[in-house]
């Protein structure tokens, strides 16, 4: 009998949680079938019931092997050389693998996520644990915004301290739109939620849709020049978050990112290397922000201002 020809080519990096989002959002940009960030190990609870990841993540998603795989592989190797230029990054591995359900296979080795004191980031096809965390339901499939990047669990921690009981967010730059979800979970009456990528908004209306705040959060292709425009029934809120780069924060708050922010409200900056803080800070205070709280995981910086 021949040999069945394979049907795909497996790409995989293994790398640290500072770049694993970075890499993925590389990787999505040539497999729009998804890319998927997994944990290289996780420490368990006794109960197995939720986990904490620990050690290097690998990042994968699978190209079709067809007559435009040559070319889609220079490109993305091409794409996360420029991203190494950022951040050393080790070599892409390639593997041919035959047809199989891969989709599905993947979802074997999540676990929710325990993130600070109150917040737990449930694989969304998986059943919430019980226990008094507040859950979270997100695809660990997608390509960016899956709890797993430093930036997005320093956010999270900064969230979960103070109460936003019926206070209204704006989520500039919200990727898959966790830190919106995670801000109504809190109590937050309503939020805007706006990227200027259409697969982020996608994906973070299917994670809206699977939390069931549907109603609470406005989800919209956007930008901070949007906003200020009055294109969106937000102008201003409380809650300011903009999780992205800290080149990208700094012009943002050049543009009138402060403006967002109502008067005595909180403006949570994430994204940020350690060494780029000061620069960010800068910016903040010439546009007249306070800074009030300042967390750090690694390499990586969340600044937290208000407004007076």
């Amino acid at each position: 009998m021949m040999a069945e020809n394979p049907s795909w080519l497996e790409v995989s990096l293994v790398v640290d949680g500072e770049l694993a989002e970075p890499v993925a959002e590389v990787l999505a940009r040539y497999i729009p079938e998804g890319v998927v960030i997994e944990s290289t190990a996780v420490t368990a609870n006794a109960d197995d019931s939720e986990g904490r990841e620990v050690g290097p993540l690998r990042v994968y998603g699978y190209l079709a092997i067809n007559d435009q795989l040559e070319a889609t592989r220079q490109q993305l190797e091409q794409a996360l050389w420029y991203l190494g230029r950022i951040r050393p990054l080790p070599q892409a591995e390639y593997k041919p693998v035959m047809q199989t359900n891969w989709a599905e296979a993947w979802k074997e080795h999540y676990r929710p996520i325990a993130i600070g004191r109150r917040l737990l980031v449930v694989p969304a096809w998986l059943d919430v644990p019980p226990g008094e965390r507040v859950a979270i339901r997100i695809d660990p499939g997608m390509a960016f915004g899956t709890g797993t990047h430093p930036t997005t669990q320093l956010c999270l921690e900064l969230l979960e301290t103070r109460s936003w009981q019926d206070a209204d967010v704006i989520d500039l730059g919200c990727g898959t739109a966790i830190l919106a979800i995670a801000a109504i979970k809190l109590g937050a009456r309503r939020a805007l939620a706006v990227d200027i990528d259409a697969d982020a908004v996608r994906a973070g209306r299917e994670n809206v849709a699977a939390n069931q705040v549907t109603d609470q959060i406005i989800m919209e292709i956007g930008s901070l020049a949007d906003i200020r425009a009055n294109r969106f029934p937000l102008q201003q809120a409380p809650l300011v978050l903009a999780n992205i780069l800290a080149p990208v924060l700094v012009r943002l708050l050049d543009e009138g990112l402060a403006e967002l922010l109502s008067p005595g409200g909180l403006l949570v900056l994430s994204g940020i290397l350690a060494e780029q803080a000061d620069q960010v800070d800068h910016a903040a205070r010439q546009h007249g922000l306070h800074l009030v709280e300042q967390r750090q995981a690694g390499d990586w910086v969340a600044l937290a201002y208000t407004s007076g």
